[in-house]
């Protein structure tokens, strides 16, 4: 499936220009990019949200919507735009995301309509989508394209059973199982689709919730997703030569870095030459925790779930100042620490922290 969509061509401020070997006319662009799981970010109503609906009390806001998922909490959603409003992005990247209407709203009522919000339906049995935010007038434009259907090669141990030992006519033949989300591709171009300058792919894996008790901490089922981005990533090196800039990103549901990675992520140190921004950074590893575990007794652990990889054409663009895990403030603009209860955590804007990186001198292809 396939989403076409625009911003208007007009060539950004930032860009310089230039020429590669071949003599192809190039821009150099910069981008400063987020990645956040917006925990949520359900802002659906039966009937037009309007600006004047953001003065209403909680109590009213959340009676705009008849959906079975209630809306974000207002404030939550004043605090996450004043967060854009400083950060400033030219490409967020968002995972939780309670469908197009949601993201359109949330550009349109606290983002000022400075964006263009991409996103198809994924498969979550939860209504929660990955997206993007495009800042216009960045003179490009972008095709968004989404894996949704393609089989992830996997089935649950009892399915396995069942093939292994023969179906009878009473079983149906089990096929495989698709991304518990999406993996959405984001094309970026100026005049030929067929030659991006810029490629992104946004996932968010299976989480660690296993209520039918058939694959505890979904260790498997993530595995199975996990190869099947790596494939995707690969395909893509594949097309366009190692050429292109390519960022592979999302929330990865566990330890994915270089430093101790979990079983299932092996593949991307096996198979690729991906590097994480905050390894290329050096960011120390207490200061790339982007989600906080309460446990009993106030224990916080802090753990980064949330990542960037770049392709080997991509990390040299990797401005490594500009990574950094954003850090949620308190009224009066102070960092906060981490929460030590789970009321604290619940006053968050999100349960997740935005990981922010610029990538600098982006060759843009005429």
């Amino acid at each position: 499936m396939t989403q076409f969509a625009k911003t208007a061509k007009i060539k950004s401020t930032s860009s310089n220009s230039a020429s590669d070997s071949s003599g192809t006319t190039t821009s150099g662009l910069n981008l400063k990019i987020m990645l956040l799981n917006a925990e949520n970010l359900f802002l659906i109503s039966d009937k037009t949200l309007e600006e004047e609906h953001l003065t209403l009390d909680e109590k009213k806001w959340q009676k705009l919507s008849t959906s079975v998922f209630e809306n974000k909490p207002l404030r939550k959603c004043q605090i996450l735009s004043k967060i854009f409003q400083e950060v400033n992005p030219d490409i967020v990247m968002l995972a939780e995301v309670g469908g197009l209407e949601s993201l359109s709203n949330f550009n349109r009522l606290f983002l000022g309509e400075k964006y263009s919000a991409a996103l198809i339906e994924g498969n979550s049995n939860r209504s929660i989508d990955v997206g993007y935010l495009i800042r216009k007038n960045m003179g490009f434009y972008f095709d968004l394209v989404s894996n949704k259907n393609r089989p992830i090669n996997f089935l649950y141990p009892h399915e396995r059973e069942l093939v292994l030992n023969g179906l009878g006519e009473q079983f149906k033949t089990p096929s495989s199982h698709k991304f518990s989300r999406d993996v959405a591709e984001l094309h970026l171009f100026t005049k030929d689709r067929e030659r991006p300058f810029l490629l992104l792919l946004l996932a968010h894996l299976k989480s660690r919730l296993d209520p039918e008790n058939i694959d505890p901490n979904g260790l498997e089922r993530r595995n199975a997703e996990l190869k099947t981005l790596m494939e995707i990533y690969l395909e893509f090196e594949k097309k366009w030569n190692g050429k292109t800039p390519i960022i592979v990103a999302g929330d990865f549901n566990g330890n994915a870095s270089k430093h101790s990675a979990e079983l299932e992520f092996k593949p991307i140190y096996d198979s690729t030459k991906l590097s994480d921004v905050c390894e290329l950074a050096n960011l120390a590893l207490e200061d790339r925790a982007t989600y906080y575990q309460v446990g009993r007794h106030s224990h916080v652990e802090g753990r980064q779930i949330d990542y960037s990889f770049l392709s080997p054409k991509a990390a040299p663009l990797l401005e490594k100042e500009s990574v950094k895990i954003y850090r949620y403030k308190n009224h009066l603009g102070q960092i906060m620490d981490p929460p030590t209860t789970l009321d604290a955590k619940n006053q968050l804007p999100s349960d997740h922290y935005p990981l922010i990186f610029e990538l600098k001198n982006i060759p843009m292809i005429d």
